[in-house]
């Protein structure tokens, strides 16, 4: 399992909430990275506010923690309009969805995260919310059943999702706004790091931002986490300054190496070397050998090994390339490569 300073926590306490609301920049100006995106965005929300009407609906995918939610609540902050938050799964029948829709006022944003696991039953009656601001209620069954249609207030409706490619087409194609969140580079970690170190009042060395910025895997989320855990160990080890070597020391308790992979990484990289020959094997197989559920080694892991070069996909399964066997200090199987 991904240690605790990796993992997005839902189970947060409120002085948890608390502090990581207090990192999450509140306006499109403090946004750090995704230049594109946010300039984009920039343009739609000012013709959209110029005009008086809301939004275009939003679709933001990409990898865990790159910012998908902090960018929703801007959002709706820069539309000067109220956000309600929801997710896929928690939507279990019509009646939710009709109630989260008819509550929403004229200009509303209504967040939906892991919209790819929203019921495909549940997900028809969005079609003509989306497109017509109406939706159509089937009220009570049989030869009594009749339709009700419901006249919404026209509101702008943003979907998170780690996986875009389980969205149903229909429901892709009605988000005018689709926007993919990349991974940080570390120029921009640094400067997110330095931000947040000033929220938290806790001085940080130039090398030691450098050197957790490095092993963040691009990822805003984890460097954040990393910040914390870090000034525990400046507080006890040290006295209250993050520098190189608490840095050091506290990353290697953590297990987080020169590249920012965890135990878990290193685990799978092993895993398909020494039980699979490195590859190529399914991910259903993998996620057996390493007692994980497929999904997440898909959703969590897998993606940022894959930018970062370490194992690569085939038509047959994933495949360790030359750079994981060198970072696992194995020599590479030349011989292997004859099957790609």
């Amino acid at each position: 399992m991904r240690e605790e300073y990796l993992e997005p926590n839902n189970n947060l306490n409120k002085k948890d909430k608390e502090f990581e609301n207090s990192l999450r920049p509140s306006n499109l100006n403090e946004f750090y990275g995704q230049h594109k995106i946010v300039e984009n965005l920039k343009i739609f929300i000012e013709a959209a506010n110029k005009r008086k009407e809301s939004l275009d609906h939003v679709l933001l995918h990409g990898p865990p923690g790159l910012g998908k939610t902090t960018l929703s609540y801007i959002i709706a902050q820069e539309l000067k309009s109220n956000i309600k938050v929801t997710s896929g799964p928690i939507i279990d029948k019509p009646g939710d969805l009709a109630g989260l829709l008819t509550n929403l006022e004229i200009g509303d944003v209504l967040f939906i995260d892991e919209i790819h696991r929203i019921n495909h039953s549940i997900e028809e009656y969005l079609y003509s919310a989306m497109e017509d601001f109406k939706i159509d209620i089937m009220i009570d069954s049989g030869p009594s059943a009749k339709t009700v249609q419901i006249q919404l207030n026209p509101f702008t409706l943003i979907g998170a999702t780690t996986r875009s490619g389980l969205l149903s087409a229909p429901l892709r194609s009605r988000f005018s706004i689709n926007s993919r969140l990349g991974y940080y580079k570390p120029n921009i970690l640094k400067k997110i790091i330095e931000r947040s170190s000033k929220i938290l009042n806790v001085p940080i060395d130039n090398d030691a931002a450098n050197e957790i910025s490095k092993r963040s895997r691009g990822t805003p989320r984890i460097l954040n986490n990393l910040l914390r855990r870090v000034r525990d160990f400046a507080e006890i080890k040290g006295k209250g300054k993050i520098t190189n070597e608490i840095t050091q020391i506290a990353l290697k308790a953590l297990n987080v190496d020169h590249n920012g992979l965890d135990e878990m990484d290193n685990k799978i990289i092993k895993t398909i070397i020494e039980k699979f020959n490195g590859g190529p094997v399914g991910v259903k197989t993998i996620a057996t050998a390493c007692s994980e559920e497929a999904g997440t080694i898909e959703e969590v892991y897998e993606p940022y090994l894959i930018q970062e070069g370490f194992i690569k996909r085939t038509n047959r399964g994933r495949k360790i390339t030359e750079l994981g066997y060198k970072h696992m200090k194995i020599p590479h199987p030349k011989n292997n490569l004859l099957f790609d």
